[in-house]
């Protein structure tokens, strides 16, 4: 049964060339290319208010069309057939581009609220194709202020933060999303829990649950390639610099956006064995996050 009061959704755990990976044929995804089941979709969550039937989505994914087809669906018989805003994170692949699909060629929408820092609204107002999409009015670009409380509707408050990641065309935010005294804080990207102006522990005590950057288990799962250049925290990483938390808030932390060479998704292994004997977890698609502070299949 689906929760009476608003909730998250989990429509993607994927990094942005999803699992598997174009290029890809090893272990990691010679299966899965076989085995379209086993697909994993980029990391998105959706925000759900079943009181007033309305919907959002966090980051327009190259996965756009299944994401949002997944997400009505928690919304049976209100008769929608697209969100009620899109909010963009940052300007990489697996973040934005998934708006293509709101423009002439396929949906032709109108005025779909999407929410954007500074930098990313400058990004789809000043580079084509993004801005046919302004000037067409099929998405209608909203203000999101760093650091301010937005608030959706009666219930839910979204909150942007600012965090330190690769910034070739735009910042990168958090999102702090609210409802009542409860909240959950998405950081699927991040480059350095060190470079944060606020310390990761302290985030970790003040929210109800975080679901953040996964997106590698250590640093050797791409020989060849410069990590420098795709700088995230490891899994491994974060375990050790949360290691002092109480039982309580590791149980708070679930990892996403997980790169397909990432060995915590072989939940028989033993990366996600580790993981999970010491407390922490991963979200899964499909995933409910209520704001009463349960996840749930």
């Amino acid at each position: 049964m689906l929760p009476d009061h608003p909730y998250l959704v989990v429509l993607g755990t994927a990094q942005d060339g999803g699992v598997p990976q174009a290029g890809c044929t090893k272990a990691c995804c010679e299966d899965r290319w076989d085995h379209p089941e086993e697909k994993l979709l980029v990391a998105c969550l959706g925000i759900v208010d079943p009181v007033s039937s309305e919907c959002w989505m966090v980051d327009a994914t190259p996965d756009f069309p299944q994401q949002m087809h997944d997400l009505l669906r928690f919304l049976p018989g209100s008769g929608k057939t697209l969100v009620d805003g899109i909010f963009l994170t940052h300007g990489h692949i697996g973040h934005y581009t998934g708006l293509v699909y709101l423009g002439r060629e396929a949906m032709g929408a109108h005025q779909v609220p999407v929410y954007a820092a500074p930098g990313m609204q400058t990004f789809l107002t000043q580079n084509g194709p993004w801005d046919l999409l302004v000037r067409l009015e099929n998405i209608k670009i909203r203000n999101l202020h760093p650091n301010q409380p937005m608030q959706l509707n009666e219930r839910i408050r979204v909150m942007p933060v600012p965090v330190p990641h690769r910034g070739e065309y735009t910042e990168t935010m958090a999102l702090q999303i609210s409802s009542g005294d409860q909240s959950v804080l998405y950081i699927p990207d991040i480059d350095r829990w060190e470079d944060w102006d606020l310390d990761i522990l302290d985030q970790i005590k003040t929210h109800t649950q975080l679901i953040i950057d996964g997106t590698f288990y250590s640093g050797e799962e791409l020989p060849g390639r410069d990590m420098s250049e795709i700088p995230h925290p490891t899994i491994h990483h974060s375990m050790e610099l949360f290691t002092n938390l109480s039982d309580e808030d590791r149980a708070k932390i679930h990892f996403t956006h997980f790169n397909h060479t990432n060995p915590v998704l072989n939940m028989d292994g033993e990366a996600y064995q580790k993981l999970i004997k010491a407390g922490f977890n991963i979200v899964h698609e499909g995933e409910i996050i209520a704001f009463k502070g349960a996840f749930s299949p």
